[in-house]
């Protein structure tokens, strides 16, 4: 919508502000609703939506995979340990 009007308006803020008014949100809210699907569309450089999404994903996944190793190198220490002591007695 905004796209389209905004050659009815002086500028694409005005038709930013003009259709927020319609729609009953914030400017700022449609503003970067717009600049999201300029760039999930290609017409503007950045991340796009889904490779966000994909970057979350695979940062959680690293996370969990630090923490079971941490866990992980934790537990080897901790039977290293005890298969020392046994072989003492």
């Amino acid at each position: 919508m905004v796209l389209d009007s905004q050659g009815e308006h002086g500028s694409r803020w005005a038709a930013i502000v003009s259709i927020a008014g319609k729609l009953g949100c914030a400017a700022q809210s449609l503003h970067r609703w717009v600049e999201r699907a300029e760039r999930d569309a290609g017409n503007k450089p950045g991340v796009t939506t889904s490779e966000r999404e994909r970057l979350k994903q695979l940062e959680r996944e690293n996370f969990e995979l630090k923490r079971a190793n941490d866990i992980l190198r934790t537990a080897s220490a901790y039977f290293a340990q005890a298969e020392l002591d046994r072989r003492r007695k």
